[in-house]
């Protein structure tokens, strides 16, 4: 079954874009995130309706954050994709004759129902500063483990 990885993905080209002082190209958060400029513009153009990003065109043109970052959740980002399906697993058949079935798929959806909510929560707690964050904490144990030499 594939993964939608779309969340995964805009938060890469988000931390990347984050970590400029100028706009990013689609271009160039294509190469990043190891995809097509079509894909990111398509993309993009979902936060920019949303407010969290601007485009501009030209020569010095692309893609910048237009938001705090501590003002963006992982769950708003989540809205803004258009609430992809959070797991990959599901039922056999949704409107199943088999009482055995209708069981177990009652049984399901109130695990995924509550696994769901559970993980939007935790969405709802996270924002892209706390992932600048957790990114300059790692670029600085690996840049300190340089300097030990």
């Amino acid at each position: 079954m594939k993964r939608d990885s779309r969340l995964s993905s805009v938060l890469h080209a988000l931390m990347h874009m984050a970590d400029q002082d100028r706009p990013m190209t689609s271009e160039a958060l294509a190469q990043c995130m190891g995809t097509n400029p079509v894909v990111v513009r398509r993309t993009m153009g979902l936060l920019r309706e949303c407010g969290i990003v601007t485009s501009s065109r030209g020569h010095d043109g692309g893609w910048r954050i237009a938001v705090d970052l501590s003002a963006v959740s992982l769950h708003q980002l989540h809205e803004a994709l258009g609430e992809p399906a959070i797991f990959a697993i599901g039922n056999r058949s949704d409107t199943p004759e088999c009482l055995v079935e209708q069981a177990v798929n009652a049984a399901l959806d109130d695990a995924f129902a509550e696994a769901e909510a559970l993980l939007l929560e935790r969405f709802r707690k996270i924002t892209l500063a706390d992932l600048a964050m957790e990114f300059t904490e790692r670029f600085d144990v690996l840049r300190n483990r340089g300097n030990r030499t």
